[in-house]
């Protein structure tokens, strides 16, 4: 957090978005921890022995107990996007959604185990007291930022493709980031114009001015053609004076968790990966370890869920019962992926190249509950095993496709810098693609997870990816 004061702005504190993201795990995990002295409390006044006592405390809660406060933080993993949790409808929606599934785990439990073999009161309070807490502190914290970000006035430096672009990214979050004051170009056909609402209020000259005029604290700098010496001198005056600076490919990947490929030039991938990308031997070695222990208790999974997938398959719509299909894994190297079989027949399944539609009529009866609940990925582990494939990665393509992606979306080819994955950044955020439009948002995704890959980034798509799976959100 860093603090700045000008002679014409008022003082302000600056959080980045793993700051915000910070703040959110802090405020859960000290609501979560009150919950949880709550209900033991509620549970121990009922204990006719111990009561609420440091003997309790040791003897009767297990120690398993004292983990509900993390086990609250993992299932909320999926609301720590910075975007959605500044949404009063997402974030209720997102809470709701990890009640439903404590409550839904507590009931199985609750019917399965033997009476008084578990804490079911002790439970039951946290996960109610814990909903209702994090809640207040969920508002609270929505109330602050929207109050922060009104403070934050910014002014776009060019309003060209660049600018228009990130307009456009701003216009779809709610609430917004910032208050967005206007852009300013030396174009004079823009002037007194306006890109979906916002005004292009001048020119370089007027920038001092506009600046003072309109209390601005920041300015992003859109400009996509060579600068002239006279914006140059004026965004440098800008800075002197204590005006915040950033670019628009550094706003816009803040904001949207994409790369604007039509923003880039053509060797942004070398200059861009060379310099940022995870090459480090630590980061491999570690990525491969936990594709190999997640592997093997996929392996499991699958070995005890293939019988009964296998016979729904067989009845529904007979063999096979594995799909295989030629992909393009890491450097366009071909291997082969293995699925659940989902569609009616192998000439459906591969007519004509086509990708999976809404409501596709080649998908069987049994294949929609497969990849509604993606159990249809699961032979996918056998891949991951061979080191063909990582549970986190962008997703691998057909042949086909590839070659069509490749002539009509910038920097497709850049996705096969590594392995392909099971899940991804990009399918997190949207699952699937119809369209060469919708394919190439979905490159933005993936070229943004690239660049910014780390451990922790394949531990949180992972644990949204569980969400996805329990909210039934495949298709």
């Amino acid at each position: 957090m860093t603090k700045k004061t000008t002679g014409n702005h008022t003082t302000k504190f600056r959080l980045k978005p793993s700051e915000l993201r910070f703040i959110l795990v802090l405020g859960d995990l000290l609501v979560a921890s009150i919950a949880l002295v709550i209900s033991l409390y509620v549970w121990a006044s009922g204990d006719s022995w111990y009561r609420f006592s440091a003997e309790f405390l040791k003897y009767r809660a297990p120690a398993w107990f004292y983990l509900l406060p993390l086990i609250w933080i993992i299932l909320l993993v999926d609301t720590y996007d910075t975007r959605k949790s500044a949404n009063l409808r997402q974030t209720l929606r997102g809470i709701g959604m990890v009640f439903l599934v404590s409550v839904i785990a507590y009931l199985v439990i609750y019917f399965a185990a033997e009476p008084n073999s578990l804490p079911r009161l002790g439970v039951a309070v946290f996960i109610v007291t814990a909903t209702l807490l994090t809640l207040l502190w969920r508002l609270i914290y929505i109330r602050t930022f929207t109050s922060v970000s009104r403070q934050q006035r910014v002014l776009i430096v060019g309003a060209g493709k660049a600018g228009t672009a990130l307009v456009e990214v701003i216009s779809e979050l709610d609430p917004p980031p910032f208050k967005l004051i206007g852009l300013i170009d030396d174009d004079p056909a823009k002037l007194g114009t306006n890109i979906l609402g916002t005004p292009i209020l001048g020119n370089h000259e007027s920038m001092a001015e506009i600046i003072a005029n309109q209390g601005i604290t920041d300015l992003i700098l859109a400009i996509s053609n060579e600068m002239n010496h006279g914006m140059f001198q004026s965004i440098l005056t800008a800075q002197e004076e204590g005006i915040n600076l950033t670019t628009v490919t550094e706003t816009y990947e803040s904001l949207s968790g994409r790369v604007p490929i039509d923003l880039l030039e053509s060797d942004w991938v070398i200059r861009a990966f060379l310099d940022r990308a995870p090459t480090s031997g630590f980061y491999h070695i570690t990525k491969r370890l936990l594709d190999l222990l997640l592997g093997l208790v996929g392996l499991v999974a699958l070995a005890l869920l293939f019988p009964l997938i296998a016979l729904l398959i067989l009845i529904d719509s007979g063999r096979p019962v594995i799909f295989t299909q030629k992909r393009l894994g890491r450097g366009g190297k071909p291997y082969m992926i293995y699925k659940f079989r989902t569609m009616k027949s192998r000439s459906d399944m591969e007519k004509e190249a086509l990708v999976t539609t809404t409501n596709d009529p080649r998908i069987t009866g049994i294949g929609k509950f497969l990849r509604k609940s993606h159990l249809d990925e699961l032979p996918q582990i056998i891949n991951v095993l061979r080191g063909e494939m990582s549970f986190v990665g962008p997703r691998s393509e057909r042949v086909e496709l590839v070659q069509v992606f490749q002539k009509e979306v910038p920097f497709y080819r850049a996705r096969m810098l590594v392995k392909p994955g099971i899940t991804g950044w990009a399918q997190i955020h949207q699952p699937y693609a119809e369209t060469i439009e919708e394919t190439a948002i979905k490159l933005q995704y993936d070229l943004y997870y690239i660049e910014h890959a780390s451990i922790w980034m394949d531990l949180n798509i992972l644990l949204r990816t569980v969400g996805s799976v329990l909210g039934f959100k495949g298709r």
